[in-house]
């Protein structure tokens, strides 16, 4: 057996704010083994989100976990990979221990001693997410005892990459905006995203109606007058978007849903005065970046879910679990735009 555990390997199956808020976990990891870990994952967003993050060594994604194994060649060239890789201690971040992930994870020759499972360790049960991993993150599975303790700091970490960052210079500069302070308002969530449009937004806890979002647009505007507000979203939002954009009467109001590939929103989140945006994965990459941010809650709890940002830029929110509410609906425009109004902005550059 070797002297030093080799590199490790963290699973976790998770959203863009899932994978945000695993980051306090791969510093961790890196520190106490001398070497960024592998992460094993799916979604298209988490390579771009990773590119050259020094906690993250190589990304192995699979499509659907739910399709049987033999008719799933991502996940015959996974197994195959982390096989060619030999023993080394797994961190696996899913609170169960599924059959077919553990499955995959014996088919790729990891006995069960080099594998620890969150949720099988009540310690690691803390309110907070990254609180939770960075519990998760001390332990040492029986195998690879003895790595060396470390401490990191209890934030994500995101870093945007030169060709992340030029790319959206230029992109500001090509629609007028380059000289203008930004600000940015995400509405939308995966809720939005799977359903679209104002039927689909029904039953969401996040949702609210379109009025307060022109609303807390034009108090966005009073505010900022000589900034451009970017609608970010994703492409089937971008008809809702840009009614939005229309209903405020603003012409500093541009809907980007359509033009909005991930790298060139945290582009723009490094960049932006300020950030309001319902609790969902853009929140926690503005917060991880130093945006100023308010995050306004359906049903979840900030105590879990907050935003924490590294750079010790400002986190706000209303409403939420922790406040007494299950919808957004609760939360008044008067009470979002009092707290835009006491949200610290960060000079623009």
């Amino acid at each position: 057996m070797p002297t030093a555990p080799p590199r490790p390997l963290v699973v976790r199956f998770g959203a863009l704010g899932d994978m945000v808020l695993l980051t306090p976990l791969l510093a961790l990891l890196r520190q106490r083994y001398g070497v960024a870990p592998d992460v094993l994952s799916a979604g298209a967003w988490t390579p771009p989100l990773y590119a050259d993050h020094p906690d993250v060594h190589q990304m192995l994604l699979l499509g659907s976990r739910k399709r049987p194994y033999w008719s799933d060649p991502r996940q015959w060239r996974a197994v195959a990979q982390l096989r060619a890789t030999g023993p080394r201690p797994v961190y696996v971040c899913d609170e169960l221990a599924t059959a077919p992930l553990a499955r995959l994870l014996a088919r790729a020759g990891f006995a069960a001693d080099e594998v620890l499972w969150v949720g099988a360790h009540r310690e690691c049960a803390r309110p907070h997410w990254v609180d939770r991993w960075l519990a998760f993150g001390v332990l040492d599975a029986p195998r690879w005892p003895g790595a060396a303790q470390a401490a990191v700091a209890a934030a994500p970490r995101l870093l945007v990459s030169a060709a992340a960052a030029a790319d959206c210079a230029a992109w500001l500069t090509a629609r007028g905006f380059g000289a203008r302070p930004l600000l940015l308002l995400h509405a939308g969530n995966k809720r939005t995203l799977k359903r679209g449009g104002a039927r689909g937004r029904l039953g969401d806890s996040k949702a609210w109606p379109d009025a307060r979002w022109v609303a807390l647009l034009r108090a966005m505007h009073a505010r900022v007058p000589e900034a451009v507000i970017l609608l970010t979203g994703t492409p089937p939002e971008q008809p809702w978007l840009r009614r939005l954009a229309r209903a405020s009467g603003l012409a500093a109001a541009q809907a980007i849903g359509d033009d909005l590939p991930l790298p060139r929103l945290l582009a723009l989140q490094a960049r932006a005065t300020g950030m309001i945006s319902v609790d969902t994965g853009p929140a926690h990459s503005a917060a991880a970046l130093g945006c100023p941010l308010l995050v306004l809650y359906g049903a979840a709890s900030a105590a879990a879910w907050l935003p924490r940002s590294a750079q010790d830029s400002p986190v706000l929110w209303r409403g939420g679990a922790d406040a007494g509410c299950q919808r957004l609906l609760e939360t008044s425009v008067e009470e979002a735009v009092a707290a835009w109004q006491a949200l610290p902005l960060r000079t623009p550059t």
